[in-house]
Formats: C-alpha cells, sequence, structure tokens
C-alpha cells in the first residue's frame, strides 16, 4: 500500500539560499491555487525562484515537479489527516475528528481552496495516464487507512471495512470539490457532523 512519504529531490546547480522544501512547497501552493494546467513552467520558476535550467534539471520538467509537489502535499497534510482517524476514542468520535480535519485543510486558506489531489491532480490525470496511476495510489492510501481504523471497531458492521472505507473517503472527497467551488467552513461543518453521527453507527452503515 502506498506511503504518505516524501522523497526530497537532490537539486544540483541551485542558487545560493535555495531551500528544496521551500521551493517545493511554494510550487505545491501555486498548483493547488491555480490548477495543473494554469501553473506554467514561467510562473513556477518566480515562485520557486530558481531558474529554468535548474527546475528541468532537478525535476526533469513540469510534470515531475508536479508529482514532487503531490509526494510533499501528501507528508505535510495529508498525515496528519490520516492520523485524525485515531484510534483516539469511539469511532463516531474518530470520524467527527477526521471529517473535522478534511474541512479545515479544505476552507483554512482561501487561495488554495479544496483538495491539490482531489480537486488538482483529479482534473490533470484526464489523459494523463501517470496522473491516473497517482490519483489512484492517493485514493487507496486514504481508503486503506480508513479500513485499518474501522476494523478496530468493537462493533459489529454490515458493511465490509473496505467498501465502507471507500465511501467514507468518497464523504471528504465531496467536501474538499464543495470548498474548491466556494462552500466555507461554516458551510461543511454540519455536513461533516452529519457524516460522522450516521457512518459512525453501525447501524447506519
Amino acid at each position: 500500500m502506498p506511503e504518505f512519504g516524501l522523497t526530497e529531490p537532490r537539486i544540483r546547480g541551485r542558487p545560493r539560499g535555495f531551500e528544496a522544501v521551500d521551493a517545493i512547497q511554494a510550487a505545491t501552493r501555486l498548483f493547488w491555487a491555480v490548477g495543473y494546467v494554469a501553473a506554467s513552467v514561467d510562473q513556477l520558476c518566480k515562485t520557486m525562484q530558481m531558474p529554468r535550467a535548474t527546475l528541468y534539471s532537478a525535476f526533469g520538467g513540469k510534470e515531475r515537479l508536479f508529482l514532487a509537489a503531490i509526494d510533499h502535499y501528501a507528508k505535510t497534510r495529508l498525515v496528519p489527516l490520516a492520523a485524525a482517524l485515531g484510534p483516539k476514542g469511539t469511532l463516531a468520535q474518530d470520524l467527527a475528528d477526521f471529517f473535522d480535519h478534511a474541512v479545515v485543510l479544505a476552507t483554512q486558506d482561501a487561495t488554495t481552496p479544496g483538495c491539490l489531489i482531489s480537486c488538482v491532480l483529479s482534473d490533470a490525470a484526464g489523459a494523463n495516464p501517470i496522473f491516473r496511476a497517482e490519483l489512484d495510489s492517493r485514493y487507496a492510501a486514504l481508503e486503506h487507512q480508513i479500513a485499518v481504523r474501522l476494523r478496530m471497531s468493537q462493533d459489529a458492521m454490515p458493511t465490509p471495512p473496505e467498501v465502507l472505507a471507500v465511501l467514507l473517503a468518497s464523504v471528504a472527497r465531496g467536501l474538499m470539490l464543495r470548498a474548491r467551488s466556494g462552500a466555507t467552513t461554516a458551510n461543511l461543518q454540519p455536513v461533516a457532523a452529519a457524516a460522522a453521527q450516521v457512518f459512525g453507527q453501525p447501524s447506519g452503515v
């Protein structure tokens, strides 16, 4: 099962004061804000504060830079989201924490609404087999984490954990997509609370 880890690139010819993590973070925010297609190489070079030659030397081009940004996003954003599943309390409590984290992630910064994976990568994946495979891998990773938590529940569930995990992850992605369309924290918090209440009860799933 895929990990949420990040392998930092070895960047050659970097300018003085350049930090790889800072550059990846800058690229991540640009992709997240405007999307893969709209983020031009010139814009990426400017926001990362590196010349085009260094960008290509370090990442091999825009596509591989985007994949590095996805890795960075997974490590810094999705690891805390998955960690919210606990177990720390009851299933309903842990799901409430998970969905709350999803809402915060999607709405805390107006310049980067939604989710880099659910919104940006999914949009870019259409005709790109590399991006489609990456999207499937990232989706599967979160669903696996949810299924692990569900199996820890002491309550009997009529729905197999693997099936319910896909459903729960889909609800979280739906919250991300609504945030991308302009829904606010106040709009989404009641939805998140309702989802935790419904899916946290064995009889409801």
